[in-house]
């Protein structure tokens, strides 16, 4: 008996030589009621510890459920009105991608390579199923409902993208997957550029969600000392209220976060229609009593706050250091390009360079435009239909990235190589000019000799002791 219920049988290899498609199923359902578990608890810690409650253990249980689908960016109604509720609660949606990557990158590595891809289709089809009966129960009455059809597709999208990605994070170990980059012609193609890349688009999105987090703590700050404490002053409800509106402030966090990098960036952010919060001005009409709503700047022009948009330039160093040093051939040597014992990569042309840097700009720009459309929603409809940053954000985050990134990497390039590694960019530049500026000299006396009487058949060019230093260097070599 302990055989067919314990769990050695759902462990035991099946005849294909990895876990039966039972198991996969299984750890798919356990992983969605860890979730829900994640966000049930305080919820009904807050229902018992309310001296008001009037709701019962099934709204509770709804709310829960609710909160879980928001997570996963699916749409519910609120009111008797059913207003639209679509703000995804970004910490909550980051927890659950997360755990399901773990969960199928683990489950595709005890798989063979002839079966990867069963594994975490069987968590997905796991997944999904909790996700249908957790839809089915929060469809009822109650303050916040669910719409069965388009939550369950939201999730199902959700979960099927989380488990790809961790089947692909194995199967990538198997060899290196072509890139578009590696499609390019010779002169603009930065050979094993991808990792380099990648890294530099990371560093760029976290040095701007830097930006962002510092934004918002600045205004609480600023709240708390010189605007009265605002938003302290929301959280007056009794106990359980204030630990309610604290955890979901907390759980909203990077949701505001992400709009102050949309506000530094310049583009800012809406708290509904016909409003607009940047740093060039800033016009609000009634926003909802909410504490994070109580950091948002007062009307009126930008001023001062226009300093703000010279912080995302920042984010573009450290891209432009990694890059620069990627293209001078710090880095590290490609898989299918094996070097021999002290041989270094050949360094990118500098066109190849700039193109890594475009790169790594528009990644960066593709990731904000995203997580600014995750990050906004309605809160209800008409005048509400939408809050959070505006859609230009994410080609003004690759605008900036590129501004410093691309001029940035090639100049570590170039201080990286040394002159000794030959005429870049930069020395071309120099010889293009110091040809115009002799030309314009020329040009000048020929003009005033011509002017005064005097013959110019014996003004000409510059000598052969007077020829620009890079020329000299181009013939020697």
């Amino acid at each position: 008996m302990t055989q067919l219920m314990g769990r050695p049988i759902l462990e035991s290899p099946g005849e294909s030589g990895g876990r039966p498609a039972l198991a996969d199923l299984l750890t798919g359902v356990r992983t969605a009621l860890v979730g829900l578990a994640v966000v049930g608890a305080p919820v009904l810690a807050l229902w018992v510890a309310s001296p008001y409650a009037e709701d019962g253990a099934a709204a509770v249980t709804r709310l829960a459920g609710v909160l879980w689908l928001l997570g996963h960016g699916a749409p519910v109604l609120r009111g008797p009105t059913d207003a639209p509720l679509t703000v995804t609660p970004l910490l909550l949606g980051v927890l659950a991608v997360a755990r399901l990557h773990r969960v199928a990158a683990g489950v595709a590595a005890r798989r063979g390579p002839r079966s990867r891809w069963s594994g975490p289709v069987a968590v997905w089809a796991g997944y999904c199923a909790v996700a249908v009966g957790v839809t089915l129960h929060c469809a009822g009455g109650g303050l916040f409902r669910s719409r069965v059809l388009p939550d369950v597709l939201a999730v199902a999208l959700v979960a099927g993208l989380a488990t790809a990605s961790g089947a692909r994070s194995v199967a990538v170990l198997d060899g290196p997957a072509d890139s578009p980059l590696d499609r390019l012609p010779p002169p603009y193609r930065p050979v094993d550029a991808v990792p380099t890349v990648r890294a530099a688009a990371l560093a760029a999105g976290a040095g701007l969600v830097a930006v962002g987090g510092l934004l918002v703590v600045s205004s609480a700050v600023l709240d708390a000392v010189a605007g009265g404490g605002r938003g302290m002053a929301l959280l007056g409800g009794g106990p359980a209220a204030l630990v309610g509106l604290v955890l979901l402030a907390l759980v909203l966090l990077p949701n505001a976060v992400l709009w102050g990098t949309a506000y530094a960036l310049g583009p800012g952010f809406g708290v509904g229609t016909g409003t607009v919060v940047s740093p060039a001005a800033t016009a609000l009409g009634p926003v909802p009593e909410f504490p994070l709503f109580a950091l948002l700047p007062a009307d009126g022009p930008g001023g001062w706050r226009l300093v703000v948009s010279a912080l995302p330039l920042l984010a573009g160093v450290v891209p432009a250091v990694l890059l620069g040093r990627a293209a001078a051939g710090r880095r590290p040597v490609g898989r299918r390009l094996p070097a021999r014992a002290g041989e270094r990569p050949e360094p990118w042309p500098p066109a190849a360079t700039a193109v890594a840097a475009l790169a790594a700009a528009l990644s960066v720009g593709a990731g904000a435009a995203v997580l600014g459309w995750l990050s906004g929603g309605a809160l209800a409809g008409e005048r509400l239909a939408w809050v959070g940053p505006v859609p230009w954000t994410g080609p003004a985050a690759a605008g900036w990235i590129a501004l410093v990134a691309v001029p940035g990497a090639l100049l570590v390039r170039y201080r990286t190589l040394g002159p000794a590694d030959g005429v870049g960019v930069y020395a071309r530049l120099a010889r293009h000019v110091r040809r115009g500026a002799l030309a314009l000299r020329a040009g000048t006396y020929a003009l005033v000799l011509r002017l005064s009487g005097v013959g110019v058949s014996s003004v000409g060019g510059p000598g052969p002791d007077e020829r620009d230093p890079v020329d000299r260097v181009d013939q020697d070599d």
